[in-house]
């Protein structure tokens, strides 16, 4: 029996989360004891030569994770929602919807205040929502750490209170600084994953083809 959205939600305070990207059967098969198997639009880079993650499409993202869903066992799968996937509601709904049917456990998107209609009509679909906070692969413009200024720390830290009481049950933390990522994870009650945010995060996510 895979891990649950309960099972990882339990874990804040008490048990580090791990977190590994997985775009494909055969790495899925070696990393399967971690807690989340994130299928990031990080594929677009990693597994098809993209130069960032602006040209991954939802049918990249169906593939990839149909690939992670037939190999997985244990951990819990999440699907980036791609770029340009969920401007409207309707849109959001629809494109998780697909993603779920492929065989994810849940979906990622990245945003803030702006995006929390967006959240929650999808968490009101029935559908699990994890957020993304700090820097934004899909609109950044250069990649800087996140929370530098009170004005962008105080910023974060209400975006990340704005998306929990949307829904999520988690947050992705990238690229933030040390002291707001840990700030934010002691104020919200659902779990942070950070991506080089420090190490006070409740899990940290990590490319599984950095690692090895």
């Amino acid at each position: 029996m895979h891990k649950t959205i309960k099972d990882i939600t339990e874990m804040k305070g008490k048990e580090k989360i791990t977190v590994l990207t997985g775009y494909d059967s055969t790495m899925v098969t070696l990393c399967d004891q971690v807690d989340v198997i994130l299928v990031g639009d990080s594929a677009g880079m990693v597994m098809l030569g993209y130069k960032d993650t602006t040209s991954v499409t939802m049918e990249d993202m169906i593939r990839f994770t149909t690939a992670v869903k037939n190999a997985r066992k244990d951990s819990l799968i999440v699907s980036d929602l791609p770029i340009n996937s969920y401007q409207t509601k309707e849109d959001a709904v629809a494109n998780s919807l697909k993603l779920i049917q492929a065989g994810a456990d849940a979906v990622k998107l990245e945003g803030g205040k702006e995006i929390a209609k967006i959240i929650t009509a999808i968490t009101e679909a029935g559908i699990h929502v994890m957020g993304h906070l700090g820097l934004l692969p899909q609109t950044a413009e250069k990649y800087t750490v996140q929370g530098k200024t009170r004005e962008d720390a105080i910023e974060l830290i209400n975006d990340s209170k704005i998306i929990t009481e949307a829904g999520v049950f988690s947050i992705v933390l990238e690229m933030v600084t040390s002291q707001v990522a840990k700030i934010i994870t002691e104020k919200i009650t659902v779990p942070t994953i950070g991506i080089g945010s420090g190490k006070d995060c409740d899990g940290q996510v990590l490319v599984v083809h950095d690692m090895l």
